[in-house]
């Protein structure tokens, strides 16, 4: 990456105001994005366009759904099968995503602001193409520039792909828009959508490099555009958008994905990926520490993802405090923020393959003898987290044996607020690095975001070839995953074969931002709408803890809830724009 001083003052002053411009915009489309230049700016350097470029990348993901409070250090895992939000006594908590109270279209909690935010930078990255042609440094430097507007293009693919997940089909916009132009601008449906992101990676993948040096860790890829590519089109062949199953009755259109070789489609983009890498196993984990720490740091898996420094935790639409002090036990000065559900501990197997359904498991010892994954990304009562036993439990009688000191109780002294107790019995493991010690305000430099690794395209691979009808294939790659986190091959087959994959997602990607949409497009209701369990730990006057299982809340769901709706804003000003069903 380029240092040149003189150049990067000079970028320093395009920045401010190019990120000023847009972390101020109205909720619409009709943002004359181009006044944030001065009409004199000439762009004479690939120095100066990769400036450019660079802000851009705020674009991508982070530990955070969002730009709003609370949305900065929670993703959508609070949303799903995997945790709920922690924030108050006993069984009470915010629900900033609306999940509990159920969405309108005036009211999706701090995910309305989704529209907004990926709008904002697919606007910025229009701006950003317009700029660059027939600019001095491209008329100069032609396949300098070519390769930094196909990061640009990528960039802005992937703010589609993500508003496909959240909306269906919406506005294609491909130019700066300005106050001038017509805004009564109609949805693009969902296959044209998908057909613009494949297009777009189809001609950028071939100028993007096949990987980065370590110096450039975070900057797109080949390996990266087509990772997007393979997610996307797994995406769209499954049921929430087959004509035949999709769950709205109207504008099928915005919703709906009808080419007759969708899964093959999806089959042959996971393995252009795994061509790229030479078909290699994953990085081998011998023990639950090894697989935590492929979170934490730079490593050959990781396919494309948002780095975070020594100082700077992140800025941007997606800001995040990291995951350490927003996730820790309260014990530690963390706000546990995203406490897993029971629901979820119970889909992790135990360490000879069998289920929790199994003889294997012990009701009486449940955190016995379970599979690595288990341990590596889940804080349970006991667990040694930090130099010591977590502990959730309540005493019977705190004036003689006090609470514990990871738990909600008023009472017990310790670094957290109370109001920061698991209500669930659980707290995030994964991303935690256990190396700051006790201090979990501090950065963890170099630990990424990770957006796209090589674990996923295997399970793309292995769930899209059992749906083009090659099991073989679907076990083989289903089967890389679980060996590599000491698990049995899998050998099922048929409907038992799908169900494998669809638990490996389950535990492999979990608390990526994955669940929220596979259960989705799965068209899974039962781990959609559900009675949300937790563990509730007693402690007795003899320090002996005891629990229980018990229901915290039901989490209600309603066939609209496939997507968010569109901003209410954007459907009373714009006639054409068609609001999801059901809202």
């Amino acid at each position: 990456m380029r240092n040149n001083k003189a150049i990067k003052k000079i970028s320093i002053t395009m920045l401010m105001a190019f990120f000023m411009t847009f972390s101020s915009c109205e909720e619409s489309l009709d943002i004359d994005v181009r006044d944030s230049f001065a009409s004199d700016l000439v762009l004479s350097t690939p120095e100066q366009v990769e400036q450019l470029l660079l802000t851009t990348y705020n674009s991508t993901e982070s530990f955070g759904a969002g730009s709003q409070f609370w949305a900065r250090y929670m993703n959508v895992e609070i949303a799903s099968l995997e945790a709920r939000m922690n924030f108050n006594a006993a069984t009470q908590a915010l629900d900033i995503f609306g999940v509990l109270k159920g969405w309108s279209s005036q009211n999706v909690g701090q995910l309305g602001q989704k529209w907004q935010d990926l709008y904002t930078y697919v606007r910025q990255a229009n701006v950003f193409l317009e700029l660059v042609e027939g600019s001095e440094a491209q008329i100069n430097n032609p396949d300098e520039i070519e390769a930094l507007k196909a990061e640009m293009r990528f960039l802005r693919a992937n703010q589609y792909s993500k508003l496909l997940k959240f909306f269906g089909g919406v506005p294609l916009l491909t130019s700066a828009t300005t106050l001038d132009d017509d805004f009564n601008i109609p949805r693009n449906s969902y296959q044209e959508v998908v057909d613009f992101i494949v297009s777009e990676i189809d001609e950028i993948a071939p100028l993007l490099p096949l990987t980065r040096e370590s110096g450039e860790f975070g900057r797109a890829t080949r390996l990266a555009a087509l990772a997007l590519k393979s997610r996307t089109l797994l995406y769209a062949a499954s049921d929430l958008h087959d004509p035949s199953m999709a769950p709205q009755t109207s504008n099928l259109e915005l919703y709906t994905y009808d080419k007759p070789n969708k899964w093959q489609d999806a089959a042959d983009a996971a393995k252009a990926v795994i061509d790229l890498v030479g078909d290699r196993d994953l990085i081998s984990t011998p023990n639950a520490k090894a697989y935590q720490e492929l979170f934490l740091s730079a490593n050959q898996d990781i396919l494309f993802a948002r780095p975070f420094g020594g100082t700077v935790f992140g800025f941007g639409t997606d800001v995040t405090t990291q995951p350490d002090n927003a996730q820790s036990p309260r014990g530690f000065d963390g706000w546990s923020l995203s406490t897993p559900l029971h629901n979820h501990t119970l889909i992790y197997n135990m360490d000879d393959g069998n289920t929790t359904n199994s003889p294997s498991y012990d009701t009486a010892n449940p955190y016995e003898n379970r599979e690595m994954r288990f341990y590596a990304n889940i804080n349970y009562q006991g667990a040694i987290f930090r130099g010591r036993p977590i502990d959730y439990s309540i005493s019977v009688d705190n004036s003689i044996v006090p609470d514990g000191l990871d738990s909600f109780s008023q009472d017990q002294q310790t670094l957290g607020n109370f109001r920061h107790g698991s209500t669930t019995g659980y707290a995030m493991r994964k991303f935690q690095n256990e190396a700051l010690g006790t201090d979990v305000k501090q950065a963890s430099p170099g630990r990424p975001y990770i957006i796209y690794r090589l674990a996923e395209i295997y399970l793309n691979y292995a769930e899209a070839s059992f749906r083009a009808g090659d099991e073989e294939t679907a076990r083989r790659y289903v089967s890389r995953v679980s060996e590599r986190a000491l698990q049995p091959a899998i050998t099922a087959s048929g409907p038992e074969l799908l169900e494998a994959i669809k638990r490996e997602r389950r535990v492999e990607l979990a608390f990526e931002g994955h669940n929220f949409f596979d259960e989705r497009r799965w068209l899974n209701e039962d781990n959609l709408g559900f009675d949300v369990k937790g563990i509730r730990w007693t402690k007795n006057l003899d320090e002996n803890v005891s629990f229980e299982e018990f229901t915290i809340e039901t989490r209600p769901f309603d066939k609209k809830q496939y997507y968010l709706p569109i901003p209410q804003s954007e459907i009373n000003r714009t006639e054409a724009l068609i609001q999801n069903e059901g809202y």
